[in-house]
């Protein structure tokens, strides 16, 4: 039962989409609230990204955002060369 629950979250989780800027005030609270163990944690970031996300909402966004570190980290998915994005280049003008 708890395995179709976990299914039940996850396709909740992949219908529920983040804007840019409520995935930039979740990671920001959620850097805010980094070394904090509030008991009420999934609750105030909850509050902080607001627009009706969810506690459980916040928790699976977190744990994705876990899992893609991960991913990275173990060299999985390659980091964006910044240094050469056209994004960053200077005008000489």
């Amino acid at each position: 039962m708890s395995s179709q629950s976990n299914s039940d979250q996850e396709l909740r989780h992949m219908y529920s989409l983040w804007t840019a800027d409520q995935n930039k005030r979740f990671e920001n609270a959620l850097a805010d609230m980094y070394d904090s163990d509030s008991p009420d944690r999934w609750k105030e970031l909850a509050e902080a990204v607001g627009d009706d996300k969810t506690i459980e909402d916040i928790i699976l966004h977190y744990e994705e955002l876990v899992e893609d570190l991960k991913m990275i980290e173990s060299g999985h998915i390659p980091l964006p060369n910044y240094a050469n994005s056209d994004h960053f280049e200077q005008d000489d003008e």
